[in-house]
């Protein structure tokens, strides 16, 4: 199996998350995507590739986000020959177990392709809502923010402990996990994106093409979140309402009028400011 960290700012967990990969079962190849970090990421990634021949690092001079990070760490582990039949994209604040990756693989394999994530939760235990989500409907929430601030569109999809494998429409990209030659017949990740949305871009494409997408509900992992985000909140917040414009543009514009189409666009933009003011207020 071959994993991708795509790091930017991730001093705080990075060291640990590593630690932690380089004790997963199965793992052969691990690649890290450094997008021009400056709070000592790149040393800490140095140390580990200097001490596990398995570890290798790519650092960009600059950010060109998270898509073309895990594209790029794709196609050093082709290069370096790695010959990793699945594939694992893991956030640099995602904290893994030894079993996870193996255990992710083991209800993955009989599925043929699938494309799978797991149950993500914070310090607390509280779980990530990302986890599971629907396709987003931008008609829906903009007809919910002209019915009234009560009426809220939600894309998180309730978790069922009864299903050790739950169907959803997308997973977090936080933690990943599909065949390496799904990875290669969808074309990766659509780099147009530069984050946010691209997770969700990836799992609709996959569905499209006739894979399975779904939730390991026993396979539960802490994830620290917003690591990198705490940096530069604004950038983030951006990027974030740039990439549901791609999505909408994508995937729902072709099949909307042009009024429908406008509304969202206003919808995604107004809503920019208050969130960029929540973020730099957290």
């Amino acid at each position: 199996m071959g994993v991708v960290v795509v790091s930017y700012q991730s001093a705080a967990t990075i060291d640990d998350c590593l630690q932690r990969l380089r004790a997963c079962a199965g793992v052969a190849a691990i690649r890290v995507v450094d997008n021009h970090s400056s709070d000592g990421t790149l040393e800490i990634v140095q140390r580990h590739a200097a001490s596990d021949a398995r570890v290798r690092f790519v650092a960009n001079p600059d950010n060109p986000g998270f898509a073309v990070g895990c594209n790029q760490g794709v196609a050093d582990l082709d290069a370096g020959g790695s010959e990793a039949a699945w594939l694992a994209f893991v956030n640099p604040d995602c904290l893994l177990e030894p079993d996870t990756l193996s255990r992710l693989r083991a209800l993955a394999a009989p599925l043929g392709d699938a494309l799978l994530g797991a149950d993500l939760v914070d310090d607390d235990g509280v779980r990530d809502a990302a986890a599971r989500r629907h396709d987003p409907d931008f008609a829906a929430m903009l007809a919910a923010v002209l019915r009234g601030p009560t009426a809220v569109s939600q894309l998180a999809v309730v978790a069922d402990d009864a299903l050790a494998l739950q169907r959803v429409q997308a997973v977090s990209g936080a933690l990943m996990l599909l065949p390496h030659t799904l990875f290669t017949r969808l074309g990766g990740f659509d780099e147009a994106y530069r984050l946010h949305a691209e997770d969700l871009d990836l799992c609709r494409r996959a569905r499209a093409a006739g894979a399975v997408i779904a939730v390991a509900n026993a396979v539960r992992v802490l994830h620290v979140r917003g690591v990198s985000s705490r940096s530069n909140p604004l950038f983030v917040e951006w990027h974030k309402h740039r990439g549901l414009w791609r999505y909408f543009s994508k995937f729902e514009a072709p099949r909307r009028a042009i009024l429908t189409r406008a509304g969202v666009f206003a919808a995604i933009w107004l809503r920019f400011p208050f969130a960029a003011l929540r973020a730099l207020l957290r």
